[in-house]
């Protein structure tokens, strides 16, 4: 991601925000929640889980991931389970880590702007940190070791935005992910009823999980990294989620204007004094895409939190 181009964008669309209607910004969410299902897609593909097994819905996509050709192919040749694929336009992939059948607890990882079917296992620029796939298979490798009844999903069920713009300096494309992701843990919800669901965002990726948890009061835990917001005004609008986040003294979102006028801007950050979040470690975190790799504070601390609803290290201090 552009970095120093971003925050100079979102400071001049601000700017312009007395010449945008409201009803614009909201535009491509509208268009999004009424358009038909994507090819690939759960509502598509497999109609509702209770009518088709989570081992029918793999074989489903693995079926158009082997005749889509590489890399996807060898994803499905692999034997790796994803439950969406869709290579149109930026694409679409959520890949299930563990046994969903039979998971007590799930972890749901949205990613953030930029990120494509293309970088989702290469990382964007071929920089694997940056990758969900990766990312997923970091957090998931960590838990799966103290539990093995825990799924970890890559879900990249949304079209973030591009590069700079008004897309990212907007919540429409958040939006738009939030209504699908909503659906999506609805779902996993009813295939399991009582499961500990977390929700955990990167970047632009926790204003979809925050957006989400409003209509979801069966999440427990929404944990945020690198957030440039989270689509609310406080931890208590999360449904009754508690909020945890991190963000690095080095992360380059801290240069990002904390403004919304007229839909315009991202909000406060869940970081923000009197927000209302619970602070994670992050000792050791080199900047925006470091939260999730292995070995990091910020892992272990969100593996804790997948576990058993928080992580196991002193009380959290100030947030700043």
């Amino acid at each position: 991601m552009r970095i120093l181009p971003l925050a100079v964008a979102l400071t001049s669309v601000v700017a312009l925000a007395a010449s945008v209607p409201p009803a614009a910004v909201d535009a491509v969410a509208v268009a999004a929640a009424a358009a038909p299902p994507r090819v690939g897609s759960l509502a598509a593909a497999q109609r509702s889980w209770p009518q088709l097994s989570t081992a029918d819905a793999y074989r489903e996509t693995a079926v158009r991931m082997l005749s889509t050709g590489c890399p996807y192919a060898n994803w499905a040749a692999e034997g790796r389970h994803f439950l969406e694929f869709d290579p149109s336009g930026d694409g679409r992939a959520v890949e299930v880590l563990g046994d969903l059948a039979t998971a007590t607890r799930v972890a749901v990882l949205v990613p953030g702007v930029d990120t494509t079917l293309a970088d989702f296992d290469r990382g964007l620029g071929g920089v694997p940190r940056r990758a969900p796939g990766r990312q997923a298979r970091a957090l998931f490798d960590l838990v799966s070791k103290r539990d093995p009844h825990t799924a970890v999903i890559a879900w990249l069920g949304y079209d973030p935005p591009e590069g700079i713009g008004l897309a990212a300096a907007t919540e429409g494309r958040a939006r738009a992910g939030a209504v699908a992701l909503t659906t999506f843990v609805t779902e996993i919800q009813s295939m399991r009823p009582g499961v500990a669901m977390t929700l955990i965002g990167h970047s632009y990726g926790s204003i979809v999980v925050g957006l989400a948890a409003k209509a979801l009061p069966g999440v427990g835990d929404v944990v945020t990294l690198g957030a440039p917001g989270i689509g609310v005004a406080g931890a208590d609008e999360l449904g009754g989620a508690r909020l945890w986040s991190a963000l690095a003294p080095t992360d380059w979102i801290r240069r990002i204007p904390q403004v919304r006028v007229f839909g315009l801007g991202l909000g406060r950050r869940p970081t923000s004094p009197g927000f209302g979040a619970r602070e994670l470690p992050t000792d050791g975190v080199a900047g925006h895409d470091y939260y999730l790799v292995p070995g990091s504070s910020t892992l272990k601390a969100v593996g804790d939190i997948v576990l058993s609803g928080g992580p196991r290290h002193e009380t959290p201090g100030r947030v700043s």
